[in-house]
């Protein structure tokens, strides 16, 4: 058994405490003592919730003492502590999207997702710091502090879950929920180095998480493996009648379904484009070895086409600021939150522009034709898994920038998170696993799959992971 019980995975943990052998208390206790000793440099968390959390753990520990390992059949993160992204909803604690015009904001209702994981008995130890309302790829714009990367205090952990990426990565909890409108859970994985699940749109409840992009948010787990991702998967997914977009397909027994995939055979694509593109020396070597692990362990690797991802930077942008602009619009100051004078810069920009894409005369030159353009994405991937099983790529560039460089970048986040965006655009699900290390700082992988393909993405990222040790690497924490 560790000596840091803050260090254990989420199957981990459980399975040391139906044993009898921690306590949930301790496992709290053991994590709060890690953001104490740490969280002044990375900056990870925007409040916690150390009372409450304390106060479930002892209930916890009571309910695992009287009931043994049945009490997690009814509630399988029972006692488990982990860190919420701060655009979830959650009833009685200060939510704010990152942003000061939901400073003070206090929500009546739980998130589909928060409530899920309360009911499982999981236990929340804070709210973590975010590009406020989502709006970047490094977590520099959120508008009360930059959180810094774990491996780097000099970089940017990436965004817009950064927070919570940088906190799994300081084992600061056992896991973390963050959310992807296009990059904002893979991004942040590959750059501090976990494993980060962005669902199917419609897999999982948008309902309770503050809007970016309606059409294309998805709340997904940011975990220490798969297996525990897969865990997750499962709790947080699911038709809800709170949310009209999420799909009545059935949901599978994704950690299950682990121990029985086999690569043997799958037709792995790699997408020329996605490897054409300016990709750091080190990423571009790291890669390569992870593609010949994957044949090693049988799966043939196929050359294919896809559309150029630059070609998603375009239509992503004017999509998601349309969205933006009609979901913010909301916030006028009257009912709660502040006034819109509280808008952050970047907020303000994309505010006007999606403003403009939409008003009249403009909208059939931007808005509609990048709808079209989506559609072409749409059906690009469709052809393309006529031809292979899944898709491998990079999911970023390279390792995190320097904090401060995004500034040099008039769409930083577009640029950054474009081997995501085609991806997000199409609604289809990815995951990030680490790779490697580049100059010290981690590299990812991504595995991509037609749509409510979960369980295969997560079958390939796992037997990856079982074939290598790059997950089990944590930063050297000063």
């Amino acid at each position: 058994m560790p000596k840091e019980l803050n260090k254990l995975s989420v199957l981990e943990a459980i399975e040391l405490l139906k044993k009898g052998q921690i306590k949930s208390a301790e496992l709290v206790e053991a994590c709060y003592k890690q953001i104490d000793a740490h969280d002044s440099k990375i900056k990870a968390f925007l409040l916690l919730t150390k009372e409450q959390a304390k106060e479930a753990a002892v209930l916890a520990d009571k309910e695992i003492k009287e009931k043994g390992s049945t009490a997690f059949n009814s509630k399988p993160l029972l006692g488990i502590p982990y860190a919420c992204k701060d655009n979830y909803n959650t009833k009685g604690i200060e939510t704010t999207a990152g942003s000061k015009v939901l400073k003070g904001y206090i929500p009546p209702y739980e998130s589909t997702v928060s409530n899920k994981l309360q009911e499982a008995g999981a236990i929340i130890l804070g709210k973590t710091n975010m590009d406020a309302f989502a709006h970047g790829s490094s977590t520099e714009t959120s508008d009360f502090f930059k959180t810094t990367n774990p491996w780097d205090y000099t970089k940017v952990p990436g965004g817009s879950s950064g927070g919570s990426a940088a906190a799994v990565a300081a084992d600061m909890c056992i896991f973390a929920t963050g959310s992807e409108t296009a990059g904002s859970v893979r991004g942040p994985a590959a750059w501090c180095g976990i494993t980060g699940l962005k669902p199917t749109y419609g897999r999982v409840s948008r309902y309770g998480l503050i809007a970016m992009a309606s059409s294309t948010d998805s709340p997904g787990p940011l975990t220490k493996t798969v297996e525990d991702a897969a865990y997750v998967l499962e709790i947080i997914a699911g038709k809800d009648s709170n949310d009209a977009t999420t799909a009545a397909i059935p949901t599978a027994n994704y950690l299950a379904s682990l121990a029985n995939y086999d690569l043997k055979g799958k037709k792995l694509g790699r997408p020329k484009s996605y490897f054409d593109i300016e990709l750091s020396k080190g990423s571009r070597e790291l890669l390569q070895i992870a593609l010949d692990k994957l044949k090693e362990l049988g799966a043939p690797i196929v050359d294919m086409d896809l559309i150029d991802p630059k070609y998603s930077i375009a239509a992503y942008t004017i999509l998601q600021r349309s969205e933006v602009s009609s979901n913010l619009a909301r916030l006028d100051g009257i009912r709660y939150g502040q006034p819109r004078t509280a808008f952050g810069y970047e907020a303000k920009k994309r505010l006007m522009l999606g403003a403009y894409t939409l008003s009249a005369g403009y909208y059939d030159q931007y808005y509609a034709k990048a709808q079209r353009v989506r559609t072409l994405l749409v059906e690009d991937f469709k052809k393309a898994f006529e031809q292979v099983d899944l898709i491998v790529s990079p999911p970023m560039p390279g390792p995190a920038i320097g904090l401060g460089e995004s500034e040099k970048y008039p769409f930083f986040g577009e640029l950054m998170d474009q081997l995501a965006e085609p991806s997000s655009i199409a609604g289809i699900p990815g995951i990030s696993v680490p790779c490697g290390l580049e100059n010290g700082l981690p590299i990812g992988v991504q595995f991509m799959g037609p749509m409510f393909s979960e369980a295969e993405i997560l079958g390939a990222a796992y037997r990856f992971q079982q074939s290598t040790k790059f997950h089990l690497e944590r930063p050297g924490l000063k």
